[in-house]
């Protein structure tokens, strides 16, 4: 396996730029994921990394090689499709052993790989069979069998789950990780699906309009979002943001809200004008003894929660409480921020001015 470090990737189309100046580095060994909604770039930064793309500028390194310029087969990677991408005519025995024979390994080798591939992907029984007639899960498993028979240096997935429905998608993901710890493959995986990140990536870069906005730890990124986009992007119900005017200055802890004055960790950097304070709808509590207030708008039960919607001066939020509290429509309450949790956006991205205890958590 390997490590893979991109420094300053660009790719232009035309006029049109899909990646601007990317930079990060996937550890060896790592579940690495790449997320982003439809059209950030996360597919284009894939398809340079494994050769299917050449860059307009910048360095690929796997494994310590420059690779930019270098077509896929000359790089050592094994991509997954999202498609599957299987040969109908083989059955699942020829369509995982076919990269093998191609490369000319002896029929014995050929033999004891595919088996050892199929133990690993517990797809024995159905080594002889047609993959027209199987299930989408097992089509994924031979799909990824096909990856993993090489034993390349890196996997390359492009929404390799996405086909699936969204009960079974859980369950691969969850088998999908588990195979990447037993092998100890160093793995490179776009997805759409914050939730699905979240669940099985060590690290995460999130993407928007061809820019890294962040790169971090999944507790980092929801933690501490560098943009007011990661925080809206990440969690569901994603951030809420209560919009005002006012002024912070460095080393600044607190805000005043409408008159009231709120608890926030230690800002690093000032800023005046439209600011935006974020809070997570876990962080907020109900108090009788609060002053800032708001009105119930609506419930929704969700078992040992409840999602209870706001209205506020500064817009609607949302609160995730027991579902044992009980909240009437259209009753006043009190409302407590966890001052440790929040998060100040400013200037025309919603950069975050964050507590210098967290300055070495984000990037972008």
């Amino acid at each position: 396996m390997a490590q893979i470090t991109i420094r300053n990737l660009r790719k232009e189309f035309g006029a049109f730029t899909a990646v601007q100046s990317s930079s990060f580095t996937v550890e060896d060994g790592e579940f690495f994921m790449l997320l982003g909604p439809s059209g950030c770039g996360k597919t284009t930064t894939l398809r340079m990394m494994a050769g299917l793309e050449l860059p307009t500028s910048g360095e690929i390194f796997i494994d310590g090689e420059e690779v930019g310029m270098k077509p896929a087969s000359q790089r050592d990677i094994a991509f997954v499709f999202q498609m599957f991408a299987l040969y109908p005519h083989m059955n699942v025995r020829r369509n995982i052993s076919y990269p093998l024979i191609s490369q000319g390994v002896s029929r014995s080798e050929v033999k004891t790989r595919v088996e050892e591939v199929a133990r690993i992907l517990k797809i024995e029984s159905i080594l002889d069979r047609p993959v027209g007639g199987l299930s989408g899960g097992d089509r994924q498993r031979v799909a990824l069998g096909r990856a993993i028979v090489r034993r390349p240096k890196a996997f390359f997935m492009d929404e390799p789950l996405g086909a699936l429905d969204a009960e079974f998608r859980e369950h691969m993901a969850e088998e999908l990780r588990a195979l990447h710890d037993r092998i100890g493959a160093t793995t490179v995986y776009v997805t759409h699906d914050q939730l699905e990140a979240m669940q099985m990536g060590d690290k995460i870069v999130v993407m928007n309009h061809g820019v890294v906005e962040q790169f971090g730890l999944p507790q980092q990124i929801y933690d501490w979002p560098a943009s007011r986009f990661v925080a809206d992007f990440i969690g569901s119900p994603p951030m809420n943001f209560l919009e005002f005017e006012g002024v912070v200055a460095s080393g600044d802890d607190h805000v005043m809200l409408a008159g009231h004055r709120v608890s926030v960790p230690v800002q690093r950097e000032g800023a005046k004008g439209r600011l935006t304070l974020g809070v997570r709808p876990e962080h907020i509590r109900f108090s009788d003894q609060s002053t800032y207030r708001a009105r119930v708008v609506a419930t929704e039960y969700l078992g040992t929660t409840q999602i209870v919607t706001l209205s506020t001066q500064h817009g609607t939020i949302k609160a995730r409480i027991s579902s044992a509290d009980r909240v009437v429509i259209d009753e006043m309450v009190g409302l407590e921020l966890n001052p440790r949790t929040l998060t100040i956006f400013a200037g025309e991205h919603g950069r975050a001015l964050v507590s210098a205890a967290n300055e070495g958590v984000l990037r972008g």
